[in-house]
């Protein structure tokens, strides 16, 4: 059944783009936006008015525009949706979580230093794959094998695009086709249902799969090697913790078994820390230096989460090994970009030079203390409170996350700045922040919005308190 007779006239008055276009306002438009955009929001706007006048009860309303004329779209709203269209997908978002490695929100921040070294290279040209002293190709690899060996102890290193894919590398470098041995409680699954048994029968590798759930011993690895295995694979797990009546071998065991019977060993270390944990005080996690001396023939881990680096899977290994990972067809498929590389040796190079701690923001939010963090509180609370003084504000101790799979039961103490309002509840002022500019994260417990500022830096705290401008005039 069609629309009424008076709806179908109101929809033949609605007005054509061409016609939008010539006016004033549209015209005003295009000079500083491309025609693209400004054509599909008036178009938006027009299929807005007809949907409008297609509703129930929409012949009872009265007709859009006077006199019978065309009505007219509402400039403000089609400069709106041109605004919208032409904003980036990817947009920075300040981060009042808590969590400091936030998956959701890109994990690891990059340091000033990083970020600088990125637009220098990228800017131009690079010696990506160029040896500058002989003329002659070289290997994007080399630019940083040097920094990780020098800071871990590692005789080799490859870096790919993440830590799975470096696990993928292993695995298919050195055990396609042959039997690898991992405990069953570390056959673990991270973000996205990335399984370590899916990555295992990708690789052409046989899974082999000893002890138990909650106790694995050395004997059980001991027996399961055969003529067919290939590799021991010990993975950390870092995005959960298992307690009670549990047993599992140590790095420097595994590896002392492997060597005597000849078989390298593997380990995956998921985030990787290259200093002590301890030190910024969270609980210990095996740091990679402390890996690789304790005789693993590989150690696999990510560039952005404990290192603070950009996304990229480092892997360390014995000099007898790399030919077999570096020949591999999956290495090209990998490898990781020049803006990456540049950003993982400008990090590199902080931990070398011992200004990680102060330089890597990831390192420095991780170890902020009780006297920072109340300082950037108040002063994050006082400018909320001058631009919306409806908002009752109040400083809250919390806990936080350190987040990307690492160290769960990590929660380390942090101050909130606590809001609730009279009139708004925490759902529509948590929404607020994510349509501010920048968008704001933060969360809601026992219907307050909480903004955790360890996440946040100073340099962000008007940035975030703008995102309540205006809230007590209705805006």
């Amino acid at each position: 059944m069609g629309a009424p007779a008076d709806v179908n006239q109101r929809l033949r008055r609605l007005p054509k783009v061409d016609d939008v276009l010539r006016e004033d306002a549209a015209r005003r438009l295009l000079e500083r936006a491309p025609r693209w955009a400004v054509v599909d929001a008036v178009r938006a706007e027009i299929e807005a008015l007809r949907a409008q006048l297609l509703s129930p009860g929409a012949a009872a309303q009265p007709e859009p525009g006077a006199g019978g004329e065309a009505p007219r779209l509402d400039d403000a709203a089609v400069s709106r949706r041109v605004e919208a269209l032409l904003r980036p997908s990817l947009r920075p978002v300040l981060n009042a979580t808590g969590v400091v490695l936030h998956t959701n929100l890109g994990r690891a921040p990059l340091s000033e230093r990083a970020i600088a070294r990125i637009v220098e290279v990228a800017r131009g040209y690079s010696n990506l794959e160029y040896r500058l002293d002989d003329g002659a190709r070289g290997s994007r690899h080399s630019h940083v094998a040097r920094l990780l060996a020098a800071l871990t102890g590692s005789e080799a290193a490859l870096v790919v695009n993440n830590n799975a894919a470096a696990v993928l590398l292993v695995l298919g470098g050195l055990a396609a086709g042959r039997e690898v041995i991992v405990s069953r409680g570390e056959l673990v699954e991270i973000g996205g249902s990335f399984r370590i048994p899916d990555v295992l029968r990708a690789s052409g590798a046989r899974l082999v799969e000893v002890g138990t759930t909650n106790r694995t011993h050395l004997r059980d690895y001991e027996r399961a090697i055969g003529p067919d295995t290939a590799l021991l694979l010990k993975v950390h797990r870092s995005n959960f913790a298992v307690v009670g009546f549990t047993a599992e071998v140590e790095v420097e065991e595994l590896a002392r078994l492997g060597a005597s019977r000849g078989v390298p060993t593997a380990v995956d270390l998921g985030s990787g820390s290259l200093l002590p944990t301890t030190t910024l005080g969270l609980p210990a996690e095996p740091t990679v230096p402390q890996t690789v001396a304790a005789g693993a023939d590989v150690v696999t881990f990510s560039g952005d989460k404990l290192l603070g680096g950009p996304q990229a899977g480092m892997i360390l290994l014995r000099a007898g090994l790399l030919e077999a990972l570096r020949t591999h067809p999956l290495l090209r498929a990998l490898r990781p970009d020049k803006l990456t590389l540049a950003a993982l040796e400008a990090t590199l190079e902080a931990y070398r030079d011992g200004r990680a701690e102060a330089e890597v923001p990831a390192m420095a939010m991780l170890g902020a203390r009780e006297a920072t963090l109340r300082g950037r509180a108040e002063a994050l609370s006082a400018k909320i409170g001058a631009l919306a003084p409806a908002l009752h504000r109040t400083l809250v101790p919390t806990r936080g996350a350190v987040g990307g799979g690492a160290l769960p039961l990590a929660e380390p103490p942090s101050l909130a700045v606590a809001l609730v309002h009279p009139r708004r509840g925490a759902d529509e002022l948590e929404a607020r922040c994510r349509a501010a500019d920048p968008p704001l994260a933060g969360r809601i417990e026992d219907g307050r919005l909480l903004l955790d500022v360890r996440t946040l830096t100073d340099r962000e705290l008007d940035d975030a308190a703008a995102a309540f401008a205006g809230l007590d005039d209705g805006q």
